[in-house]
């Protein structure tokens, strides 16, 4: 997250008086804002949508739950640290991350069901979404206590209305897996889909220093022609949004080392018939990191073509692949 100069003092010293001037907007009226009571007994737990980049975006009503709680789960307290300084809150914060969340959350529910009110965040956008939260939000829902979100920044949405790709249907997948291999096999089953009839655009985030490798596997499966896009750092100084069909794009990132958040987004793609050409490409992609069996598995499932079929074909190329290597 990076310090932003667009701060309100006013919306810091008096958080109550600038929802007044909106509350007509909510039928509901001040006591529907989040999920706290201050009438004892439970009290529930509030999800925080925190900026993914600047300070100016974080919400009056985000501040508020957050000096309004007992306690504000945070997936690095180091990070949420400079987001609650920035607004002057001193709530007291604990860590909550994928490693110790499956046995925090039985206690939690107990401090919660016994009158503590808790707030989650992640590190940067809306919580649960690629961050850790899923295991306690379902623990809360199990446990029938009061559970609310208070919206705001979303790398994935903002990135999509950015890209000029088609904004609905989409489908948000998360971080491909970090090695070829299982990233081509997750392509794959993409791909698999689109030839049943999925189409979507689909987004991902991803590492910096994996980009132009997730890219060029992008290309071996999804064809190089597909429309791509690349947000980086949005929200911040340094916004950037490439566009371009995705084998340009990989050939540009093969170059230019990326640095910052990455939020990675392919176009849907066009409706077209199996040929042999596509079965071969896809099996020689598959077959440089995978069994004769395996891709030839891989392969059916993607081209919707019969496995016996594609497996003889793949023994063929084999043979010739080693044939060409000897």
């Amino acid at each position: 997250m990076c310090a932003s100069s667009s701060r309100s003092s006013s919306a810091n010293n008096r958080p109550d008086e600038a929802y007044d001037r909106t509350s007509t907007l909510h039928s509901e009226g001040k006591a529907s804002r989040h999920a706290f009571s201050s009438s004892g007994g439970a009290a529930g737990l509030t999800l925080v949508a925190t900026p993914i980049g600047n300070l100016g975006d974080f919400s009056l009503r985000g501040a508020e739950a957050l000096a309004e709680a007992d306690l504000i789960l945070c997936e690095d307290t180091r990070m949420t640290a400079r987001l609650l300084s920035d607004r002057n809150i001193t709530t007291r914060t604990e860590a909550l991350h994928e490693h110790n969340e499956r046995q925090r959350v039985p206690a939690l529910i107990e401090r919660m069901q016994n009158g503590t009110r808790m707030a989650l965040v992640s590190d940067a956008g809306m919580p649960l979404m690629s961050d850790p939260g899923f295991r306690l939000v379902r623990a809360v829902i199990d446990a029938e206590l009061p559970l609310t979100v208070i919206p705001g920044p979303n790398a994935a949405l903002t990135a999509l209305v950015l890209s000029g790709l088609p904004p609905h249907p989409f489908m948000f997948i998360g971080f491909p897996p970090p090695r070829s291999a299982a990233r081509k096999e997750a392509f794959a089953k993409l791909r698999a889909a689109e030839r049943a009839g999925l189409s979507a655009t689909l987004i991902w985030h991803e590492a910096p220093h994996r980009l132009a490798d997730t890219l060029a596997d992008m290309t071996e499966v999804f064809g190089e022609d597909r429309p791509c896009a690349v947000g980086r750092e949005l929200t911040k100084r340094f916004e950037e949004v490439k566009r371009g069909p995705v084998g340009t794009l990989a050939a540009f990132y093969a170059e230019t080392a990326p640095r910052g958040e990455i939020t990675l987004l392919l176009g849907p793609a066009e409706a077209e018939e199996s040929s042999a050409d596509d079965l071969d490409t896809t099996l020689r992609s598959l077959l440089s990191t995978h069994s004769v069996k395996d891709a030839a598995a891989l392969a059916a499932t993607a081209i919707g073509l019969p496995r016996r079929t594609v497996y003889a074909r793949a023994l063929e190329l084999a043979a010739e692949l080693k044939n060409s290597a000897d």
